[in-house]
């Protein structure tokens, strides 16, 4: 999404999410920004959460973590 900037008058992309380029090519082009995912031992479950806020967005239900998300490291 394309907002138009009044003080420069140039355009700023404010899109975050991955791009998935061709329909049918079955891969996502670049990483999903400004989120990371961790997994949770106790629960055996994949958090998706904020890296600028740091709130847990979602957990997956299955033992399979996110596509597109980077991967936290568990220290």
């Amino acid at each position: 999404m394309f907002l138009p900037c009044i003080k420069h008058s140039n355009l700023i992309n404010i899109n975050t999410m991955a791009t998935n380029g061709k329909p049918g090519d079955n891969r996502r082009h670049g990483a999903v920004k400004d989120r990371s995912q961790a997994f949770n031992p106790t629960t055996e479950q994949w958090v998706k959460s904020d890296t600028e806020t740091g709130k847990f967005m979602t957990a997956k239900q299955d033992s399979t973590p996110f596509k597109g998300l980077r991967k936290e490291s568990g220290k």
